[in-house]
């Protein structure tokens, strides 16, 4: 029995193609003291990994040439040396891109709770740190408020579309959604329950950002960067709240970056904008989760989940993300025998 990897063959420029990863094979990892072995069931596809793959600084290192892919996952425990967790035990945490990982000191997982009620890819989603970046990012970092107007880029990904929803549920008075192409737009708006969702791709965004919010932008949670970014700034209500969350319209041409003209809309309206990294939340996971939970259960969130089968698949699983060919939250099946039960 061995463990195939998918390591770093060379860094990308650009979309990551053939010459990117390779897969490799060797045995299975030796369960140390303290320690436990991981049956890897799904992997989590985000846009962060691109910029991991760069060689440029960031808030982990980079990937090193030769080094398997670093992910979050979740899995099932096969054996144990530790009482931290018990063999049957489905946990989630950095499994990186291959079948078997090793639960160290170093390297914890949490253990998913029995009887939720949810299947692995949801809890992977809405509680996993899709949901959770969505969590903090609108309610901490942004400081929602009741009668708040919304606006949420990448609408229709794992993260924008829990933004949407939790704001609608804490009486947003109203959300509008930014995604690309008319089919994401309608899912937004028929599956998610934003007001309005916005084509980035038509001509005039920052006009239809500005007739979508007549009275200004109060929050603004932005999962792509560049040019959109910079047409919700122009049309910012006082006191706005910028979340910076992800720049995906960056991340393929990190090297020469776009910058954002109208940051002197901060000063004139007062605004405030900061990133964070949903890491920082750690110890108010459990907090999150059991609101999110609840939410998924009685309705209030919906959600989807876009399965692709085979660790193989993973780098076009990666790419998926920068075409726009996946539908809300992006997972690498890599042993469907891993489940909830």
């Amino acid at each position: 029995m061995n463990n195939r990897q998918v390591v770093l063959a060379q860094r990308p420029v650009g979309m990551v193609d053939a010459s990117t990863t390779s897969i490799v094979e060797g045995p299975v990892p030796i369960c140390g003291a303290n320690e436990a072995l991981i049956k890897v069931g799904l992997v989590s596809i985000d846009p962060t990994i691109r910029t991991w793959m760069n060689d440029a600084p960031g808030y982990l290192p980079a990937i090193e040439l030769g080094d398997v892919i670093r992910a979050g996952g979740s899995g099932v425990v096969v054996e144990s040396n530790t009482d931290r967790y018990k063999v049957g035990d489905i946990v989630y945490g950095m499994t990186n891109w291959q079948e078997w990982a090793v639960a160290t000191e170093q390297n914890r997982f949490t253990v998913v709770p029995t009887g939720l009620g949810l299947d692995l890819a949801t809890v992977m989603n809405v509680l996993g740190t899709t949901g959770l970046t969505a969590y903090f990012g609108l309610l901490d970092i942004g400081q929602f408020k009741e009668g708040d107007v919304v606006v949420v880029s990448g609408a229709a990904g794992a993260t924008g579309s829990v933004v949407g929803q939790i704001a609608k549920a804490r009486g947003a008075s109203k959300v509008v959604g930014i995604a690309g192409g008319p089919e994401k737009c309608a899912e937004v708006v028929e599956n998610y329950g934003f007001d309005e969702c916005l084509d980035y791709r038509e001509d005039h965004l920052n006009k239809r950002i500005r007739a979508a919010c007549p009275k200004g932008v109060d929050l603004y949670f932005d999962n792509v960067g560049g040019e959109i970014l910079d047409a919700v700034l122009s049309n910012i209500a006082m006191h706005a709240r910028i979340v910076l969350c992800g720049a995906i319209s960056q991340y393929n041409s990190m090297e020469r970056p776009k910058g954002i003209a109208n940051t002197s809309m901060m000063i004139m309206r007062r605004g405030r904008m900061q990133g964070f990294i949903v890491f920082d939340f750690a110890p108010r996971y459990a907090e999150a989760q059991v609101e999110l939970a609840t939410m998924v259960l009685d309705g209030r969130i919906a959600h989807r989940e876009h399965l692709v089968q085979g660790l193989e698949e993973a780098p076009n699983a990666l790419n998926l993300l920068f075409t726009g060919g996946n539908h809300g939250k992006t997972l690498v099946v890599v042993d469907e025998s891993v489940t909830l039960g």
